[in-house]
């Protein structure tokens, strides 16, 4: 097994001749430290790691990530050793740059092939990039001389998040009890997700484009609407930069009324969160969901919770505080978010989410626009008392944007058919955050 040392060779910082390289390094003679990494992720996977690792070096100094700096450069003098692959990779994905992280414990495992060190931290490192179909490839390869618990887990884990359902359900059956009761939590989560995809794939696809089923797979959460615009362009029904807008919070909503109708949930108040934009949406979802508002308490039940954003929540004064009570479930509580973020997931996963997003600005906050000069301008906040702003969500216009024609028809009926089909394993298990967007990729932008 490897272990991490803490070595200090001589520099191997000089320039590099790589010209995929020469890039990221005269980003860094520029300061331009988030500029180099930029050009790394594009062009330095193929690239031999001990030439990426002189980069990588000079840029984990310069940020002060000593022990980046000293497994990189250690890997920049001895490139073909695995104890110096495995400690570069190790370093790379702890400091979250798992893709510079692959290629060099991809080789560390050639190297030492029975090393079960090395497979589980590339298997991490595919994790943290999403990359499920790969991590499933290169633990079904050791299928069997895999170890119940974390090897096969982790193997069920990535078939079911590339979306092989087959794959998943197979390795599931040959999986153990945990002997250690540390893998009992996990052993549950993936129990619900499996139990979700029965009940789910008897109502939609489940296939590589259908972001409500696997949404609802992976966390529990029936997701009320798609993006109208992108969806055979890269986004797949998710929203990459949105002004979102009265009209949309309305529609969300009565979205969510559906949801609740068809999963015979019968709330009797709602319960307003911390945080001006969730108190805002909450006022609003008690006047269309004909229920008296609430200041939230975590052990009431039969309950309706609404986020405007989970990760506004926990910036809000006693956010920390709330979201840790909202990890657990109290029967009868329903958690809803309109705005979710599917690039920096909330620690929190909501029972129903509206719109899933990367950027988004709220209806109340300055939104942009043209100015008199013609340029984009943005403009001033909505300061008006919360009351004032959620009377206009209530009386705004809920028609869905038609946008490119290009996403597949969604209307009501449709998300209540696929609620009513799931309605026997939605709002069970804790709310665990998601780590992963899952089998259904979209186009990020940075």
């Amino acid at each position: 097994m490897f272990s991490r040392r803490n070595r200090r060779p001589k520099s191997a910082e000089s320039r590099p001749n790589s010209p995929q390289l020469i890039e990221a390094w005269e980003s860094l003679d520029q300061g331009d430290i988030p500029g180099a990494l930029r050009s790394l992720r594009a062009h330095a996977e193929p690239l031999p790691p001990g030439e990426v690792a002189v980069v990588v070096a000079r840029a984990a100094r310069e940020a002060g990530f000593d022990d980046l700096h000293t497994a990189a450069t250690a890997l920049a003098a001895r490139p073909d050793r695995a104890q110096e692959l495995y400690s570069y990779g190790y370093a790379c994905v702890e400091r979250g740059v798992s893709y510079l992280a692959i290629p060099a414990l991809r080789a560390a495992l050639d190297l030492a092939p029975d090393s079960g060190a090395a497979l589980r931290e590339l298997v991490s490192a595919y994790e943290r990039e999403g990359r499920h179909p790969e991590a499933a490839d290169v633990l079904g390869a050791r299928e069997s001389a895999l170890n119940p618990w974390p090897d096969r887990y982790l193997l069920v884990y990535n078939a079911l998040m590339a979306g092989d359902l087959e794959l998943a359900r197979r390795q599931h059956a040959l999986l153990p009890d945990p002997e250690d009761e540390i893998w009992l939590g996990a052993q549950d989560r993936q129990r619900h997700m499996l139990e979700r995809a029965a009940a789910a794939e008897q109502a939609t696809s489940l296939d590589l484009h259908d972001l409500r089923g696997w949404q609802f797979v992976m966390g529990g959460t029936v997701l009320g609407t798609l993006s109208p615009y992108g969806f055979d362009a890269g986004m797949t029904g998710r929203f990459a930069w949105l002004q979102d807008s009265h009209d949309l919070c309305l529609r969300g909503l009565l979205r969510l009324r559906t949801t609740l109708a068809a999963g015979e949930v019968r709330p009797r108040s709602v319960s307003l969160l911390p945080g001006r934009g969730s108190r805002i949406l909450g006022l609003a979802a008690a006047e269309v969901l004909d229920l008296p508002a609430v200041e939230f308490a975590a052990d009431r039940q039969d309950t309706v919770v609404i986020a405007y954003d989970l990760d506004e929540v926990a910036r809000a004064d006693q956010g920390p505080e709330t979201i840790g009570q909202l990890l657990e479930r109290t029967p009868g509580q329903v958690l809803h978010e309109h705005a979710s973020s599917w690039t920096d997931r909330p620690v929190v996963t909501a029972d129903s989410v509206t719109l899933l997003y990367q950027s988004v600005t709220a209806p109340w906050e300055g939104q942009l626009g043209q100015g008199e000069s013609g340029t984009l301008e943005r403009g001033a906040p909505d300061d008006r008392p919360a009351e004032d702003v959620a009377a206009e969500i209530v009386a705004a216009d809920p028609t869905p944007d038609e946008g490119d024609g290009g996403t597949p028809a969604d209307p009501d009926d449709r998300l209540a058919d696929f609620v009513a089909a799931v309605r026997g394993t939605w709002l069970q298990g804790n709310r665990t955050g998601l780590r992963t967007s899952g089998p259904v990729r979209s186009s990020r932008f940075v």
